[in-house]
């Protein structure tokens, strides 16, 4: 079907018989010029130096209505495709683009074949003849608000490639960035460039493989119905760094097969760290808080005082440690020496109950961290050293497992009544200041017990 009536137009593969050609591998200029008119995506005619249709293709028709036999032929648009009132700056400024270089774009308002109007936005060009003198105008045309969807969505695809103020990456069917966002690139620790084509796990540490997990997922079953948080551990010039990014992934597919086919993953993130340490920090504060209030209700319950202190021992371990060790002193007036006075068991969890037998006289050497809290009346952290095992622990007379320590000395009516060890095995992390914050607290608690059960002289107290 040509969408063309002109009677001068040239095979573009030569001529249809020949004898050095096969007639049925040869394909008529007019046919190919028509199939490629008719497949485009955007409507077009074309007007001759007169400003008589050449061609109209589907695209111009499905747009107006008017047929390619109804359209061809005619001169310009005034009278059918456009107002009376309109056609002359019309025609004026479609044919003068003939004598102008390069393309000029205009906004037309033209009339549907069912008298509706539709507003268009034309990119017009000369055509010049083989004299090169002007032979015609050639009119790419659609409707302006299709084109405007269009440069919005460029417009909005090149803002989050650029200005956008949270990662963007485009990640291949091989899981491979291909366009990064300078967000995404700080964020990721590399440049824009540098970042492309290389695997997510030179990149990411730790938790590359739930990442890899959910680009897949995307790949196979389409996005999640909501964001998702992803901690991973980076690798850098300073170190390796613990990220929380909350992102949303989003399948690519071309637009230009008849099937979705699957061009990799939008992968959109923020780095939400701060927030996510500050929701952690809070809630480890109420439950600390909490905790310490069951505390001090069941203590009160308590006859005996000791056992007042170890249910504070207990309550505190929750979440917090591993092991606890109380240690006091035998005798105030008799200098530094501590004796045993309860702690959990050494080779399993369990309550802290008090030293079978009654205290026991612990022979610590100089500098333990027991000692220090005591000489320094405060706090002391201790870790073992990288491959001391269970040595170090035993060293201090600690359960073998123990390999961070916190030290807090037990003070009462401003007298040092002992010391109250928390231990923490390897898979736990060391004590960070706000944990010196919380066991301070509670040992403010159990030196209260202790300092009431010497009052009502407990034996060996």
């Amino acid at each position: 079907m040509s969408a063309s009536r002109s009677t001068g137009t040239t095979d573009a593969l030569g001529p249809d018989e020949g004898p050095e050609r096969e007639p049925s591998a040869v394909v008529p200029g007019s046919r190919l010029l028509a199939a490629l008119l008719d497949g485009m995506d955007a409507a077009l005619c074309a007007f001759d130096a007169h400003g008589t249709i050449t061609h109209w293709n589907r695209e111009a028709e499905r747009i107006l209505g008017w047929t390619a036999a109804e359209a061809v032929g005619r001169r310009g648009f005034a009278g059918w495709a456009v107002r009376s009132a309109d056609a002359d700056d019309v025609e004026k400024r479609l044919l003068a683009v003939m004598d102008a270089p390069g393309r000029q774009v205009h906004e037309f308002a033209l009339l549907r074949k069912d008298g509706g109007r539709v507003l268009v936005r034309t990119q017009s060009s000369g055509v010049r003849g083989e004299d090169g003198k002007p032979a015609g105008v050639y009119c790419a045309f659609s409707e302006v608000h299709t084109q405007i969807d269009l440069e919005r969505s460029i417009a909005l695809s090149e803002a989050l490639f650029e200005d956008a103020s949270w990662g963007v990456v485009a990640v291949d069917v091989d899981l491979r960035p291909t366009i990064v966002n300078a967000y995404a690139a700080r964020a990721l620790g590399g440049g824009r460039t540098t970042l492309l084509g290389r695997p997510l796990g030179e990149l990411i540490v730790q938790g590359v493989e739930d990442l890899e997990g959910a680009l897949q997922h995307v790949l196979a079953e389409g996005p999640p119905p909501a964001p998702a948080e992803l901690w991973v551990t980076l690798r850098t010039a300073e170190g390796e760094r613990r990220r929380c990014w909350r992102s949303g992934f989003l399948r690519l597919a071309s637009p230009l097969a008849e099937e979705p086919v699957p061009l990799g993953v939008g992968w959109l993130f923020r780095d939400v760290t701060a927030a996510k340490l500050a929701e952690q920090e809070a809630d480890r504060v109420r439950f600390r808080a909490a905790q310490l209030h069951r505390a001090a209700r069941q203590a009160a319950e308590c006859e005996d005082p000791m056992e007042a202190a170890t249910t504070s021992l207990d309550y505190a371990l929750a979440g917090f440690a591993d092991h606890a060790v109380l240690d006091v002193r035998a005798d105030l007036a008799a200098g530094e020496r501590l004796v045993r006075a309860a702690a959990t068991p050494s080779d399993a969890p369990g309550p802290c109950l008090p030293v079978s037998g009654g205290p026991l006289p612990v022979r610590y050497g100089p500098g333990h961290p027991a000692l220090q809290a005591v000489e320094r009346t405060g706090s002391v952290r201790a870790a073992a050293p990288a491959g001391a095992g269970a040595a170090w622990a035993v060293e201090h007379q600690w359960p073998g497992d123990s390999v961070h320590a916190l030290s807090t000395v037990l003070r009462s009516r401003g007298r040092t009544l002992g010391v109250v060890t928390f231990l923490r095995a390897a898979n736990r992390s060391a004590f960070e200041r706000p944990d010196v914050v919380y066991a301070e607290s509670v040992a403010v608690r159990v030196a209260s017990a202790v300092d009431l059960a010497r009052l009502t002289a407990e034996p060996g107290l």
